[in-house]
């Protein structure tokens, strides 16, 4: 056994850099990831999880403590992958670090040699018993996975049923049966996908030359409200069908008009010559426009219109079978016999008497409820969410239950499968069904989107939130994409010849606060909690519990233990922020989430033994949420040894555009604190937090950790300062509490965390703007004016982070095609680079900047998020109403006048040119224009904007001018603008144009 006092490799050194890219690249990665079995929220990568839970269940070799035969061993084990170990401690750490990182690669996780050596090492690190892993916040099973791929014991549980059958499957069914599973999922599957086909072949008929529809594209319809149209408006956010080189196609329209009735339109399809012969789509933002008249309804009477049609999903016909509303097909996407490719043709008659006919069987079927009770078609209701405005939208536009999200023939298809899926139910495979009809569903619906650029639809839950689609697509069982249910079956048959676990799981539903572990059992407490108001695990899991319930029904681990009478998944002792649980309910507090955690974080010390150690995941960017969890290490008796940040998100997917996602993945390293820990004197405290933190910055940095990531990371190190003791006091014997009032003067009100970000924006402030002169003068901070730091700190936390290096945010954009999230609002958005506003008061308030004196002038705030704005924007503050063309010619013409002038500008009182106005800022309740120190004063950063817009408009001789000047005027424009050039995105067109006005600088 370990030594207690030995620290594990996790706590001295990790190999950020390695791990980083294999858990970034296992984002991408389909054939045989267990991910692709069902789909969980925030999954951790495996790469991520294997590699950290070595680091924490190897000792440090270099550590005195460290027992030799485990040193003996690894010097045995590890030459069988990597070449001959040097003689030292130190050689055989960097080692243990390499095999950490190379084992982190997917291609080798099934290696048998690295399998070989890591169960070994693991068994040499706990020669007296196998070491169990808990994982009480356990969701898609990546930590428990990884547990026993690494020979340990584990015990996964989790509050949510859907992540229960997930858990039950990945680690208990697969381990068990293995191969023998994966070739009895073939053939029943196989068996069932075919009886399915031929109940509902009548229902997706082929066409009369032979060709199999794929799928079917709709788009849902309101009324134009003109009192001279009323026409038919198709809700289309796209009017292509396919974007790919070569076979481009797409629809266009033409009004029908006929004397004395309502004007009606008319598709076609095409192939266009070049994408600007494709016309927009009809809807923005919810507003709708007719293609007959131009009139536009306003998101309210589009809301009222779908709301009649319970969320405008299903066909309406009259008593013969005739559409008289409802969703109109747009497009019928075939695959012909003899030809390659997706084919695609107009709608025909044939194809909506299909539907009919499906919607007349789904009623016989609807009037005959299953044993248990329940109707065959889900009737359980929609959450209620308060909190996130994605998750009630559907209840917006008249869907009140989980079956309003399909079509009429989709749901028909679903309750086809469950009842095949059902008489399975009792068998070992039969779980592992019920995921399959899950991704069914999760993959067509009436949220699911057409990707024209690929040909595919997309599944629903692309983000975490269930989002308002206009144009969707229904898939046909002919088709192989990932809405059916034999894609499903071989996506599963090789998860499971590639999971490679030594032994199975134990897995039980329980709360995280009410552990039903005994004390001191655990070695390993490792888990990723809930991330605070960030995504509802339960709401959204319920898309897929109502299916389950009727798929396995009499499966245990399908209830609420909590509250039998609970229809859905259990809410009340979900930590999370936002849930309500029903239109009248208050939502959960800050209060509930941070209480609970640190019942959850007091339950892992309790289970965990004397010689354990433990580690959280969080990846979160708001302060807030960092809060809550960060009281709740603290407050459940854990000290914080090691903060890693592993990259696990991909850059391009849709959440992280506009939600407080990170790059990152912050892995704190914990040890239980010693219950005689001593009292801290904040004194020794702060003097100790300066240092700590520039060195962890130092270091995270040398492995391409940037911008907020780097921020939040550092959080870690600085809690070890802070948690080591029972409490902190100042001299006065006065608590400083771990958050508290950041705009607070004395420490017991202000808080830790808000020193803690001080220092952060400090040491950030002097690495991008610290030069030999700022440093004689004993403040970097206080060498440039406030909008220069603000601009810079704004400029390096936007930096982010991959596994290969820094990237930088991009600029905010409007939404890709296949971005379909409604928002009232129909403005476009702007340029410029954004942030959560409490990040930005975070770092500003104690380095002395003050935001509403810059509000108006280089920032704007909407919306609880900070914008800074682009240098385009400035021109007519810098300039006044007088053209760049004009200004630059009054320099030129000066400058020729007096070519030894020295320029200052018109605000010092001396004579100026360039005459550059600095706007005052916009009037607030607590700053006024009049009272503002700020208020048109010109700073070196708007002097610098001044030449950026001189160089973009071709005013050469304006700018050498101008540059001249400031040269001679002292170091700090060249100073700012080389830090800014630095801070900038390689492609951003600021940094193109710093770039070309420092070549025109005087050497």
């Amino acid at each position: 056994m370990i030594p207690k006092e030995c620290k594990r490799l996790a706590e001295v050194d990790f190999p950020i850099a390695a791990v980083s890219k294999h858990s970034a690249r296992e984002k991408s990665i389909r054939h045989g990831h267990p991910s692709t079995l069902h789909l969980w929220w925030a999954r951790r990568p495996l790469a991520a999880c294997r590699a950290m839970l070595l680091g924490l269940l190897l000792p440090d070799p270099c550590d005195p403590n460290c027992p030799e035969d485990f040193k003996i061993k690894a010097r045995e084990l590890l030459p069988k992958v990597q070449g001959n170990i040097g003689p030292k401690n130190e050689d055989l750490r960097q080692a243990l670090l390499k095999f950490i990182g190379d084992f982190s690669n997917w291609d080798l996780s099934t290696d048998r040699t690295y399998l070989e050596v890591s169960r070994g090492l693991v068994k040499a690190a706990h020669p007296e018993e196998t070491p169990l892993v808990v994982d009480p916040f356990a969701g898609g099973g990546s930590i428990p996975l990884e547990a026993l791929r690494l020979g340990c014991e584990t015990f996964a549980s989790d509050l949510n049923p859907v992540a229960c059958l997930i858990l039950k499957v990945m680690l208990e069914d697969i381990p068990r049966y293995g191969s023998a599973l994966a070739e009895e999922l073939r053939c029943v599957g196989k068996e069932i996908k075919e009886a399915a086909d031929k109940e509902l072949a009548e229902f997706y008929p082929s066409d009369p030359d032979g060709s199999k529809p794929i799928a079917y594209l709709w788009a849902r319809t309101v009324r134009c409200e003109s009192p001279n149209c009323g026409a038919e408006i198709p809700l289309m956010r796209s009017f292509w069908l396919c974007k790919k080189s070569g076979r481009k196609r797409a629809l266009r329209c033409k009004r029908i008009t006929t004397e004395g009735k309502t004007p009606q339109i008319e598709f076609e399809i095409f192939e266009p010559k070049n994408d600007s012969e494709v016309p927009p789509g009809t809807v923005t933002r919810a507003k709708a426009t007719c293609v007959c008249c131009g009139t536009v309804l306003s998101p309210d009477r589009v809301r009222a219109q779908l709301t009649n049609q319970r969320g405008g999903a299903d066909v309406i016909f009259d008593d013969k079978g005739n559409r008289i509303g409802g969703p109109r097909l747009l497009a019928t996407i075939t695959l012909k016999p003899d030809k390659q490719g997706r084919h695609y043709r107009l709608p025909t008659g044939l194809d909506y008497q299909a539907v009919f006919k499906a919607m007349t069987r789904l009623n016989e079927l609807a009037h005959k409820p299953l044993k248990n009770g329940l109707s065959p078609i889900p009737d359980e209701p929609l959450p209620w969410q308060h909190g996130h405005r994605a998750i009630g939208s559907p209840r917006v536009y008249g869907m009140k239950v989980w079956s309003d999200l399909f079509t009429a023939r989709q749901k028909l298809g679903l309750v086809t499968l469950t009842n095949h899926v059902r008489r399975e139910a009792n068998s070992k495979h039969g779980p592992l069904l019920a995921l399959l009809v899950g991704k069914s569903a999760d993959g067509n619906n009436s949220l699911s989107r057409w990707m024209a650029g690929y040909e595919n639809p997309v599944n629903l839950f692309s983000r975490h939130a269930l989002p308002m689609v206009w144009d969707f697509c229904e898939s046909a069982p002919a088709s192989r994409s990932r809405g059916v249910f034999f894609s499903g079956i071989e996506a599963a048959y090789s998860v499971i010849q590639s999971v490679k676990s030594n032994g199975t799981g134990q897995i039980q539903q329980s709360d995280a606060c009410k552990s039903p572990l005994p004390d001191d059992i655990c070695a390993v407490w490792f888990t990723d909690p809930p991330y605070y108001d960030a995504i509802p695990y339960a709401d959204l899991s319920d898309f897929f519990y109502v299916w389950f319930k009727r798929t396995i029904p009499d499966n245990p681990l399908l209830r609420d233990p909590f509250d039998p009478q609970n229809p859905l998944t259990p809410k009340k002792a979900e930590l999370t922020v936002t849930t309500a649980e029903s239109e009248d309910a208050v939502p959960k507090t800050r209060d509930f989430f941070e209480k609970g955690i640190s019942r959850a974080f007091s339950e892992g010390y309790r289970v965990l033994n004397s010689v354990g150690i433990g580690c959280i995941v969080f990846a979160h960017k708001t302060t807030e949420g960092w809060e809550a969890l960060l009281s709740g290490i603290v407050q459940g008796g854990w000290t914080i040894k090691g903060s890693w940040p592993i990259s696990t998100e991909m850059e391009t997917r849709i959440n992280a555009r506009e939600t407080a996602s990170l790059a990152t993945s912050i892995h704190l390293v914990c040890r239980p604190r010693p219950e005689d820990a001593p009292v801290g004197d904040w004194g020794e405290v702060l003097r100790e937090l300066p240092k700590r933190v520039g060195d962890w910055m130092e270091r995270l940095q040398s492995e391409g950790i940037r911008g907020a990531d780097l921020v939040f990371a550092c959080i870690g190190p600085a809690l070890e300062i802070y948690s080591r003791y029972s409490k902190v006091v100042d001299a006065e014997e006065r608590e400083i509490p771990l958050g508290g009032d950041p705009e607070a003067s004395e420490p017991h009100c202000k808080g830790f965390l808000a020193y803690v970000w001080e220092v952060v924006g400090r040491t950030a402030l002097e690495q991008v703007l610290g030069t030999a002169e700022a440093k004689a003068r004993n403040s970097t901070a206080g060498a440039l004016e406030e909008d220069a730091r603000l601009t810079a700190l704004f400029l390096w936390t936007l930096q982010s982070t991959n596994g290969n290096g820094a990237k930088v945010a991009r600029k905010d954009s409007e939404d890709d095609e296949e971005t379909d999230e409604e928002e009232e609002s129909p403005k476009k958005k702007k340029q410029g680079y954004s942030l959560i506003f409490d990040v930005v008061r975070r770092f500003a308030q104690p380095l002395g900047i003050h935001l509403p004196e810059w509000e108006g002038r280089i920032i704007e705030t909407e919306k609880g998020v900070v914008r800074l704005l682009s240098v385009k924007e400035r021109g007519k503050q810098l300039f006044g109403e007088e053209s760049i063309s004009a200004a630059g010619f009054r320099i030129e013409e000066q400058a020729r006048r007096d070519p030894q002038m020295k320029f200052e500008f018109a605000i010092s009182g001396e004579r100026a040119i360039p005459e550059i106005k600095a706007r005052r800022p916009k009037k607030k309740k607590e700053i006024t224009a009049e009272s503002s120190p700020k208020a048109g004063v010109t700073t070196t950063l708007d002097r610098i904007h001044a030449a950026m817009l001189l160089q973009s408009s071709g005013q050469s001789n304006a700018l050498r001018a101008l540059l001249k000047a400031e040269v001679e005027r002292g170091p700090d424009f060249l100073r700012l603008a080389n830090a800014l050039s630095a801070l900038y995105p390689r492609e951003s067109e600021e940094k193109r144009l710093l770039d070309a006005m420092l070549l025109a600088a005087p050497r």
